[in-house]
């Protein structure tokens, strides 16, 4: 019974942290791939703003790229001239110790265009087109992405213990029945047993009473031994409660008296 009751526990533990850690996998992930979908966005947006914009339409003061405002990123443009900087503007209302002019001289160095690279541990993303960079400011985002991780975790050991006791009482809601006809079977085997103890001892002191002589010597003596075999089985069944608590329990034997007393069962039928 209480191998049925782990098996169980354990299935059910499993199935619903599967369905937690996995709920937790994709939310990490769909925070991830949000926020590299918006950096990617407005690193192209402003690019394309400032390079395709028409040279004979006049906009507004405020639609200017050097007074845009991006909500919650920290995003400069920075105009080159023959791979000098030119001018460096900024796109976020807030101070910041963010050293602009030396990320884009190393990304000019490299020659690379668009990177967004790793949003846990890398500090910027940028695109760099002809004579625009377009840098972004990314420390946020890493802090942001690690605590969701963090409380990530956090949330999962919360709900694996939740999850750890509600286990236990499915477990023994779903056992119930089991237990009962386990009690059942148990209380029958321990009954039988009683019930066969009377005709048995009754064999066992008939058997002593009969007279040995020569012939019967091996009969009688097959009887004592049978007798006694089927006491000690009543007496097993009686402490099948306490050999499923404790595990099987093994003695030695000798293997030529066994077959020898089984060959002998069989002797008086030949």
């Amino acid at each position: 019974m209480k191998k049925l009751n782990r098996k169980v526990f354990q299935t059910l533990f499993l199935i619903l942290s599967f369905f937690i850690i996995s709920g937790v996998i994709i939310y990490n992930i769909s925070s991830y791939k949000k926020e590299y979908e918006n950096i990617k966005r407005n690193l192209t947006f402003l690019e394309d703003r400032n390079i395709n914009k028409p040279k004979n339409v006049l906009e507004p003061p405020n639609k200017e790229i050097e007074q845009m405002m991006i909500m919650d990123y920290e995003i400069y443009t920075v105009k080159l001239n023959n791979k000098q900087i030119k001018q460096i503007i900024s796109h976020f209302s807030f101070s910041s110790n963010f050293k602009v002019k030396k990320i884009a001289k190393s990304i000019i160095e490299k020659k690379q265009t668009l990177k967004v690279g790793n949003l846990y541990w890398n500090k910027y993303a940028y695109n760099y087109n002809n004579d625009l960079i377009v840098i972004m400011n990314t420390e946020n985002i890493n802090h942001h992405l690690l605590m969701i991780i963090i409380k990530s975790i956090l949330f999962l050991i919360i709900f694996e213990i939740i999850i750890f006791y509600i286990s236990k009482i499915l477990t023994k809601r779903i056992t119930e029945p089991a237990k009962d006809a386990f009690d059942k079977q148990k209380n029958f085997i321990a009954d039988a047993s009683h019930e066969l103890k009377t005709p048995l001892s009754v064999i066992m002191a008939s058997s002593d009473e009969l007279v040995i002589d020569k012939q019967n010597k091996k009969y009688i003596d097959n009887i004592k031994y049978e007798s006694e075999r089927m006491n000690n089985l009543i007496k097993s069944l009686l402490d099948l409660s306490k050999i499923e608590n404790n595990g099987a329990l093994y003695k030695e034997e000798n293997l030529s008296k066994i077959v020898s007393r089984v060959c002998l069962t069989f002797d008086a039928t030949i």
